[in-house]
C-alpha cells in the first residue's frame, strides 16, 4: 500500500507566501508618479517636460530635469517611455532617480496641446494599442493556473480525493485472492450449521458445471442474518478464501451521499467493476442501511435518494447473467425491516442464521483465539465456555485479548486461568475500581446485599450456580456484583426456573431490610430486571394465572438487537389485570427470599464477614460456607 504523506501546517504557508510572492512581481507594475493636468500645464509652460506618449485615455510623460546637476535637458539620459509601460515589477534602471523622472497624467479635451508641445519642442507622440491578449494570459490564465497548481499540489498531499468526477464511483473495497492472507474455513468456528450452508457456495463458484449439467439454477444471493459479532462478515471473507476468487467488500452506509444519484452511480459502479473479475463475490455488510422497506414511514421524498439506490440494486441483480458467476452476500441482524423484493426467490435466494454459539461452538472459538497465545497448562477451555454463556464469537475474542493483556501487564510468561476469569469479569461487569472510596457503613451494606443475592440464588431449585461474589466496585455503576452461570446451555426456561430468577435478584434488597431495617437505592437494577421477567412472564410467555396461554407479543422476527416485542393492542381491563398479576409475582418472590434469608441468617452474617474481609469470594469459598448445592429441579 501506498505511503501518504503526512500533511502539515507548512504547506499553507508556504503555499500563500508563495501566492503574494507572485503578485507582488508579476501583478503589481510600477508605481508611478500621477500629477495633476493642470501641473502638467505648469512644467509645459516652464519648459521641463522632455517628451510625451499621447494615449486616448492617459499621457505618459519624461521630465527634462534629472537631478540637481542637470543644466539642460541634453545632459540626461535618453529615456524612452514606451519601454517602461510593461506590467514587470524589475527595476532595470541604472539609476534609482529615473523612477521620478517619469509621470502619468488623465488626457483631457485640450485642442491646443499639440501647438503647445510643439512650440516648446517636447518630443511627442500617439499610440493605440490592444492588449487583450496580454491581460488575458497575465489576468486570467497564469494567475488561475498557479492557483489551480498550488490547490492540486495541496490536495495530493493531504490525500483527499474529493473530485466531483469521482464521487459516483465504488467505494468498494477489493480483497483479491492472496495465498498468504485469505481466511478459509478453519478460521471460523462455532457456527458449523452456517458454514455447511454456504460451502455449495464455494462448490459453485469452483465448478459451476456440477450444478448446471441437470438443469439447475446457480443461486444469486446468500443473505447472512445473525445478532451482532457472531461472524456474518468473517464467513463471507472464508467463503472468498475458500473458492479463491476476488472479494468486493462494502457497506450499506457506503451507497448513501447527501448528493442526489451517487448511491444509484455506485451500485452501477460495484456491479460493473464485479463483471470484470467475475468470478467473485460481492459482499454488501449491514445492508438494511439500503435494503428497508420502500414507503414505510415515510411521507415526503426524504428517502427517495435510499429507494432510488435500493431499485438500482434490485435491477442489477437481475441484470447480470449467471454464467458470470458472481455471487452477492449480505449481511444484517435487521432482516425484519429489509424490502420484500429483496429476499424474493432470485435476488437473495437463501438466508443463513448466524446464531450465538452453544458451549462446544464456544469452545472451538476458544481453540481459534488462543492458537498464537502462550496458555498455562491447567486452563481448560471447557470450563472457559462454560463460564461464557451467550457469548458471541467477538466477545470471546476481545476475552482471549483482554487475558493476553493483563498477563502481560503482570509480566508473566503464560496466561493464566485467573486472567481469563478477570477478563471475563471485566467484559461482563466492567472495569474494576479499587480506588473508589466508600465508607463503611455503605460497603457493610453493599457485602449484605451481594450476600443476599449469593445465598438465595444458592439455595433456590432451579437457578443457576453461583460462581463468584465481589464488592468491589467495577463498571458505571456496579458497587459489587454476584456472578450466576448455568452449568449447560438452556433454550427453554420454565415458569419455576424465571420465578426463582426473580427470587435471586430480590435477595439484596431483602437482605437490607432485614439486617437493617430499611432499604437503599442499591437494587434499581436488580428491581428492572425482575420486573422485566414477571412482565414478560404474563405478556408474552402466557403464564398468567388469570390470562393463561394468552401472549400480547408483537415480535419482529429477524430482529437480532434485542429490543423488546412491541405488545398487541388490549383494554384497560386487561391491563389492570395484568399489572395485578405483576405485583403479586413480584411480592410472593420478595417475601420467599426474605424467608430463605430468615433460615440462613447465620450463614449471611458469614459470608458478609468475609466479604468485607476479603472482598471477593470464589466458588470455593462460597461453598464453605453455604456447603455443597442440591442439584436442579428444572
Amino acid at each position: 500500500m501506498q505511503k501518504r504523506t503526512k500533511f502539515s501546517l507548512w504547506y499553507y504557508i508556504f503555499s500563500l507566501f508563495l501566492i503574494l510572492l507572485i503578485d507582488t512581481i508579476f501583478f503589481s507594475g510600477y508605481n508611478i508618479n500621477e500629477i495633476s493636468y493642470k501641473e502638467f500645464r505648469d512644467r509645459l509652460e516652464k519648459n521641463q517636460i522632455e517628451s510625451v506618449i499621447i494615449r486616448p485615455d492617459k499621457i505618459f510623460g519624461r521630465m527634462k530635469v534629472c537631478d540637481s546637476t542637470a543644466v539642460a535637458a541634453q545632459d540626461c539620459k535618453t529615456f524612452n517611455p514606451e519601454a517602461k509601460q510593461t506590467p514587470w515589477r524589475f527595476d532595470f534602471s541604472k539609476h534609482k532617480e529615473e523612477l521620478s523622472r517619469q509621470f502619468i497624467v488623465v488626457r483631457l479635451d485640450d485642442k491646443d496641446l499639440i501647438d503647445d508641445l510643439q512650440a516648446h519642442g517636447v518630443d511627442y507622440r500617439g499610440k493605440i494599442e490592444s492588449n487583450w491578449l496580454q491581460n488575458l494570459f497575465l489576468n486570467w490564465i497564469i494567475p488561475f493556473g498557479l492557483l489551480f497548481f498550488i490547490w492540486g499540489f495541496v490536495f495530493r498531499r493531504m490525500g483527499v480525493g474529493m473530485n466531483a468526477l469521482n464521487v459516483g464511483k465504488s467505494k468498494a473495497k477489493i480483497f483479491a485472492a492472496d495465498p498468504k492472507n485469505k481466511v478459509t474455513f478453519k478460521d471460523v468456528a462455532g457456527i458449523d450449521e452456517a458454514v455447511e450452508e454456504v460451502k455449495e457456495i464455494v462448490d459453485f463458484l469452483r465448478s459451476p458445471d456440477r450444478f448446471t449439467r441437470l438443469g439447475a439454477k446457480l443461486p444469486k444471493g446468500v443473505l447472512l442474518v445473525g445478532p451482532p459479532g457472531t461472524g456474518k462478515t468473517l464467513l463471507a471473507k472464508a467463503v472468498a478464501g475458500e473458492a479463491n476468487v476476488p472479494f468486493f467488500h462494502m457497506s450499506g452506509s457506503d451507497f448513501v451521499e447527501m448528493f442526489v444519484g451517487v448511491g444509484a452511480s455506485r451500485v452501477r459502479d460495484l456491479f460493473a467493476a464485479a463483471k470484470e473479475k467475475a468470478p467473485c463475490i460481492i459482499f454488501i455488510d449491514e445492508i438494511d442501511a439500503i435494503g428497508k422497506s420502500r414507503g414505510r414511514g415515510v411521507i415526503s421524498g426524504g428517502f427517495d435518494e435510499r429507494e432510488n439506490t435500493l431499485n438500482q440494486l434490485l435491477v442489477e441483480i437481475d441484470g447480470f447473467n449467471p454464467g458470470l458467476r458472481i455471487v452477492i452476500m449480505g449481511a444484517t441482524n435487521r432482516a425484519d425491516v429489509l424490502d420484500q423484493a429483496l429476499l424474493r426467490p432470485g435476488r437473495f435466494d437463501r438466508q443463513v442464521l448466524v446464531d450465538r454459539p452453544d458451549l462446544n461452538g464456544r469452545i472451538e472459538i476458544f481453540k481459534v483465539h488462543t492458537r498464537t497465545l502462550t496458555l498455562d497448562a491447567n486452563i481448560d477451555l471447557h470450563d472457559l465456555a462454560a463460564l461464557t454463556p451467550g457469548f458471541a464469537g467477538a466477545e470471546i475474542a476481545n476475552v482471549c485479548n483482554e487475558a493476553a493483556l493483563m498477563a502481560s501487564r503482570k509480566n508473566r510468561s503464560r496466561i493464566e486461568k485467573a486472567d481469563f476469569e478477570e477478563a471475563i469479569e471485566r467484559v461482563i461487569a466492567g472495569l474494576e475500581k479499587k480506588n473508589k472510596l466508600i465508607n463503611p457503613r455503605e460497603r457493610q451494606i453493599i457485602a449484605y446485599h451481594e450476600s443476599g443475592h449469593a445465598i438465595v440464588g444458592h439455595f433456590t431449585p432451579g437457578s443457576d450456580p453461583v460462581k463468584k461474589v465481589s464488592i468491589v466496585p467495577r463498571g458505571l455503576g456496579a458497587l459489587g456484583y454476584t456472578i450466576q452461570t448455568p452449568l449447560e446451555d438452556r433454550y427453554l426456561l420454565s415458569r419455576s426456573v424465571l420465578i426463582g430468577k426473580i427470587k435471586g435478584l430480590l435477595g439484596g434488597r431483602a437482605s437490607e431490610e432485614l439486617v437493617f431495617g430499611e432499604i437503599s437505592t442499591g437494587a434499581s437494577n436488580d428491581l428492572e430486571r425482575a420486573t422485566k421477567i414477571a412482565r414478560d412472564m404474563i405478556r408474552i410467555y402466557g403464564m398468567s394465572k388469570r390470562l393463561p396461554n394468552l401472549s400480547l407479543a408483537d415480535h419482529n422476527q429477524g430482529d437480532f438487537l434485542g429490543r423488546e416485542a412491541n405488545i398487541a393492542p388490549h383494554s384497560e381491563k386487561m391491563e389492570q389485570m395484568i399489572d395485578e398479576e405483576i405485583m403479586e409475582i413480584i411480592n410472593n418472590s420478595y417475601k420467599e427470599a426474605k424467608l430463605i434469608l430468615s433460615e440462613k441468617r447465620d450463614k449471611l452474617d458469614i459470608m458478609a464477614q468475609s466479604l468485607l474481609e476479603k472482598e471477593v469470594l470464589g466458588k470455593e469459598d462460597i461453598i464453605s460456607i453455604l456447603g455443597e448445592r442440591e442439584g436442579d429441579t428444572a
